[in-house]
């Protein structure tokens, strides 16, 4: 799920291209292309017969689930994999029917869907995040020598430079967009060790064939078993706030100086007042800091997912389907706000 707005406030605080990354079809395709790729694979290691794994693969190619099925068979079992698995053995047929999912579990589907749905989520973050470090590379450019009152603890202090300031700015976004290749690689990894962890139908192949399955989906193979070690959701959960957190920082510094009576930058295009015509309000400034204070509290929710009991959770697993794809709504959101933002300014530095 992500974040549902009312129409008006969609493009404040949603935004539409991770809305279709992460939505429903994007979720159901990442699920076919992992049970269609494991069959594939197996068939290659002998682990299930050549043309069953061909039946599987035509018989997805055309295959529409019943949503409404499905969606109340999520409501009984929670997840929504044994209900399509279950739908697309009607469509398969025959004996290549028995041959699906084998060796795999309900959280093998969906958490390296998860990680098929996250890489163009990745490739968007880097081009965003480039994107507002190339805006300030112009306004550096532009601005950087013009004096500017620094403020410490929002007391006036000392004079320093334009380029002072938006070098601390830039500096954060530096950070972020060096270690997103990590966290990518961190991310987008393979699950794949089915029902209790130990991939026991495997037996002496499973090597072989998470490597193959894991380059057949472009992904990484983990040195660990994934299922209840959640590390990687909570780092991953830490650096979307790190993001909206830089970007935040930006937009409390612009809302301050863009305050009467300080008058540090100029904006144009600022946000209008029912009461007070006069006014023009740094919305999108404003709007980074929300984003950057509601992804902070979402933080500490994922570490409640890091609690996965014995083998597998459903509780935690659950709160991370909740919360992770409304902090990645939210970053991407702010990125793309905070370029437009930047590519408003029309001066920095003192007045007159």
């Amino acid at each position: 799920m992500v974040l549902t707005f009312l129409p008006y406030n969609a493009r404040l605080l949603g935004d539409a291209e991770i809305t279709e990354m992460l939505g429903e079809q994007a979720d159901l395709a990442a699920m076919l292309a992992f049970e269609v790729a494991l069959a594939r694979v197996e068939a290659s290691q002998g682990l299930i017969d050549a043309r069953h794994a061909d039946a599987i693969g035509s018989a997805v190619g055309g295959f529409r689930p019943d949503l409404k099925r499905l969606a109340e068979a999520v409501l009984r079992d929670g997840v929504p994999v044994p209900d399509l698995i279950a739908q697309l053995r009607e469509a398969i047929g025959g004996e290549a029917a028995s041959a699906l999912h084998f060796g795999a579990t309900s959280q093998d589907v969906i958490d390296t869907a998860l990680a098929l749905k996250l890489k163009p989520v990745l490739a968007l973050l880097q081009r965003r995040l480039d994107a507002v470090d190339k805006k300030l590379a112009e306004l550096i450019e532009r601005f950087a020598s013009r004096p500017l009152m620094a403020r410490t603890r929002m007391q006036s202090a000392i004079m320093i430079t334009v380029g002072d300031r938006l070098d601390v700015w830039r500096g954060s976004i530096s950070h972020l967009a060096t270690a997103l290749p990590a966290m990518a690689e961190r991310m987008l990894i393979l699950s794949l060790a089915g029902a209790a962890g130990t991939a026991e139908k495997f037996g002496d192949s499973i090597g072989p064939v998470r490597a193959a399955l894991a380059a057949e989906l472009g992904l990484g193979v983990p040195a660990h078993v994934p299922h209840t070690d959640r590390d990687r959701i909570a780092d991953f959960a830490s650096f979307l706030s790190r993001i909206t957190g830089a970007l935040g920082k930006m937009g409390m510094d612009i809302a301050l100086m863009a305050q009467n009576g300080v008058d540090q930058i100029e904006l144009s295009g600022g946000g209008g007042s029912s009461a007070m015509p006069h006014k023009r309000n740094p919305v999108l400034a404003e709007v980074l800091v929300t984003l950057a204070r509601y992804n902070a509290i979402q933080v500490a929710c994922l570490h409640q997912a890091l609690v996965h009991e014995q083998e597998r959770s459903g509780s935690a697993w659950t709160l991370e389907w909740l919360i992770l794809p409304q902090m990645i709504e939210a970053a991407a959101t702010a990125l793309s706000h905070a370029a437009a933002l930047l590519a408003s300014v029309e001066r920095i530095g003192e007045a007159g």
